[in-house]
């Protein structure tokens, strides 16, 4: 990336990698958003019976988390780029935490989706909490740099 922020390297290779992770998942997410819309369109009772309620809450949660994170990771890629003191250390630890979240949070819910019992998630919705504390993770970690306004 080219541009009149004084970032190293690795800061631009880290900003690039959230770009990209971000645009991709943004399209990803928002496919999987229009597929539910379909689903809701085609009046698909896998998706919409009221025995299904469940289902239809965690998928939307995943596809609306999904697509939040996203942009988050875009986000994250100006916040890098604008903060080239960030230390590498704390930098690359809330890089990690977001990229696993971005994606156990939303998974998370989808899997508790596919499999529900009795009105409850499927033991996939474990990751979901998992991701969250990632995410919150990230966004301290992200916060302190941005908030100092040097890194750290």
């Amino acid at each position: 990336m080219q541009g009149s922020f004084d970032a190293t390297d690795a800061a631009r290779a880290l900003a690039e990698r959230h770009l990209r992770f971000g645009w991709w998942a943004l399209l990803g997410f928002l496919a999987v958003g229009l597929v539910l819309e379909a689903f809701h369109g085609f009046k698909i009772g896998l998706y919409l019976d009221v025995p299904n309620e469940t289902r239809r809450l965690m998928w939307t949660l995943g596809h609306a988390h999904g697509t939040l994170f996203a942009l988050v990771n875009l986000g994250f890629a100006a916040a890098v780029l604008a903060r080239p003191a960030w230390g590498e250390r704390p930098r690359n630890a809330a890089s990690a935490c977001l990229r696993a979240g971005s994606l156990m949070m939303p998974l998370g819910f989808f899997l508790g989706g596919v499999w529900v019992h009795a009105g409850d998630p499927g033991v996939g919705i474990v990751l979901a909490p998992l991701g969250g504390a990632l995410m919150l993770a990230a966004v301290a970690l992200t916060a302190l740099a941005v908030g100092r306004g040097t890194g750290g």
